[in-house]
């Protein structure tokens, strides 16, 4: 017998739909079922390897580990990668498809929704739930044709939709209304019930509000979620999610906190590498917008991921970074490149065939003894070892197109347990890089990094946190939501 499930839509992005979905899949979890999440089509750079060899985005593997259970292609079969403002790299089911503009995307959609729908099928014959999430607005009937992400996709799964609701963005009994008001009869029919989210205040000033959208549309209220404090301590999973921080904001806290500071390029990747210095308490993270100076005490420099690197190290030039970072190192200072960055330090990057947009070439920072060449398959895949110099346990994963050389490779950065090498140091050991994603994951590793510069000594463990904010958050919902009224919906 096919599992239940049941179709979360927004009336925009950033309404909290894959958070609220995270905290339903724990929430479930503990109750005994069998739960999954699906995402029938996503965007994001923010991507996750997963065991069966493919990648998915951030949010789904979140989700995956609220259900716990392992992350596969089939919870998010349509990832499109941004790598410039109006086309993407397609995903589907875990594997490079092609590269699309958004105009040509959307002639593709019909022959990606039976991969869309196969992989709901997996999923539901393996689980008793199956939680769905959809994509940007429910209300973008301008993209209703073809469409797999919404009310398409609901359409040709006969789910039936809770439709969620950012009230801390404002508006949110008109945008409610108003996408009952401009969504097609029979795609209005699907939806069963609403949530508001993000409630700061007193929740009984919207009573009547509740009400009004319930008489309205006809749709059961389901619940008014207040805003969740700890959904910082998440993996996020747009770039907009990023935490801005002031290159003049002073100490928190009496002991000194180390300066980390990261340029944020237009096509950052995998940012996510950067949550756990963002959560330590002896760590101010600097991120570096629009050209803003890196600031004179840094005590490091991070360059992370990038989906398109010649194009993002073009913006490095145009920033003013280049010329920061290399006078930064001549003074002493520390770099480290992850994945794009550890590219972008090297002497050369080509891309002979176009892989991540014109075909071409241009010139490194130089502060690596190593060239690239963006050729060849993508490596995806989970991986484990320790860094050379100090035998200290690393774990995380390799998501990259490219083959890098040089002699800078002779000093690698780490040791992987399957034998090979990983990434290049100077010299001096103050610059380094590595394909390796997950970093700072590992506690032992973001410690000695942090001792060498001179952070105060913590007991912070980044995967104790990101389990008990996850339990807090089903716990969250389950004071919030009519979590009954959800199940009797689903089917």
């Amino acid at each position: 017998m096919a599992a239940r499930a049941l179709m979360f839509q927004g009336t925009g992005s950033d309404v909290g739909k894959s958070l609220i979905v995270a905290g339903l899949c724990r929430l479930f979890a503990n109750r005994g079922l069998a739960v999954r999440p699906f995402k029938p089509q996503n965007m994001s750079n923010n991507a996750a390897v997963t065991g069966d060899g493919g990648e998915i985005g951030r949010a789904q593997a979140l989700q995956a580990r609220a259900a716990r259970v392992a992350p596969s292609v089939d919870m998010n079969p349509v990832l499109l990668k941004p790598q410039s403002a109006v086309g993407s790299q397609i995903v589907v089911q875990g594997k490079i498809f092609g590269n699309a503009r958004a105009r040509e995307y959307q002639s593709l959609k019909p022959r990606l929704m039976p991969h869309v729908l196969d992989s709901f099928a997996k999923l539901r014959a393996q689980s008793d739930l199956v939680l769905v999430e959809g994509a940007g607005s429910a209300s973008e009937v301008n993209l209703r044709a073809n469409d797999i992400a919404n009310m398409g996709f609901a359409r040709a799964a006969d789910l039936p939709v809770v439709l969620i609701g950012d009230i801390d963005r404002g508006g949110v009994i008109a945008s409610l209304c108003g996408t009952a008001a401009v969504l097609d009869s029979d795609d209005a029919r699907l939806i069963n019930g609403f949530i508001v989210n993000k409630m700061r205040g007193d929740p009984a000033l919207f009573t009547n509000g509740m009400a009004f959208v319930a008489k309205r549309t006809g749709w059961t209220a389901l619940g008014l979620v207040p805003h969740f404090g700890d959904a910082h301590r998440l993996p996020a999973e747009d770039v907009l999610g990023l935490e801005a921080s002031s290159a003049s904001t002073p100490p928190q806290s009496a002991n000194r906190r180390v300066r980390i500071a990261v340029p944020v390029l237009p096509r950052i990747a995998n940012f996510d590498d950067l949550d756990p210095l963002r959560l330590e308490p002896g760590v101010e993270l600097i991120l570096l917008r629009n050209g803003a100076p890196l600031p004179v005490d840094t005590d490091l420099v991070i360059l992370p991921g990038s989906k398109a690197t010649i194009a993002d190290l073009a913006a490095l030039r145009a920033y003013g970074w280049d010329s920061d970072i290399i006078a930064y190192s001549r003074r002493g200072g520390r770099v480290l490149g992850l994945c794009g960055g550890y590219q972008m330090l090297g002497r050369t990057i080509s891309d002979p065939d176009g892989v991540e947009g014109s075909p071409g070439s241009a010139s490194g920072l130089g502060l690596l003894d190593v060239s690239t060449e963006l050729s060849g398959d993508k490596s995806l895949v989970a991986v484990q070892g320790h860094t050379v110099a100090d035998g200290i346990a690393v774990v995380g994963y390799e998501m990259h197109i490219g083959r890098t050389i040089g002699a800078g490779m002779d000093r690698p950065l780490v040791r992987l347990d399957d034998g090979r090498f990983d990434g290049a140091t100077s010299a001096d050991g103050r610059i380094a890089g590595a394909y390796l994603h997950g970093f700072f994951c590992g506690d032992a590793q973001r410690a000695a990094w942090l001792d060498r510069l001179g952070a105060p000594a913590s007991e912070f463990s980044y995967e104790a946190v990101i389990e008990e904010t996850l339990d807090g958050l089903a716990a969250h919902l389950d004071a919030h939501l009519d979590i009954d009224a959800l199940l009797e919906l689903a089917r």
